[in-house]
């Protein structure tokens, strides 16, 4: 997935990613209205926080599928 090809911390000047972010989280069925920050932890595999304070781990796995994890 494209969204997941970010590299670096999520800022200001990286609001898409955020939105993409976010995106991918409510498209997994879960709440998220906006990422405030974002984390990668690898290759297509990212920690996310929403306004709310949830966190997800967002990655791809071995199977080429996006995976949404509550943290």
């Amino acid at each position: 997935m494209a969204a997941l090809g970010f590299g670096g911390s999520l800022r200001a000047e990286e609001p898409a990613m955020g939105k993409d972010l976010a995106a991918t989280i409510a498209l997994q069925g879960m709440p998220c209205d906006k990422v405030v920050s974002a984390t990668r932890n690898g290759d297509s595999d990212y920690t996310a926080t929403c306004r709310d304070g949830s966190r997800y781990h967002v990655f791809v796995d071995s199977s080429g599928r996006v995976v949404v994890k509550k943290l």
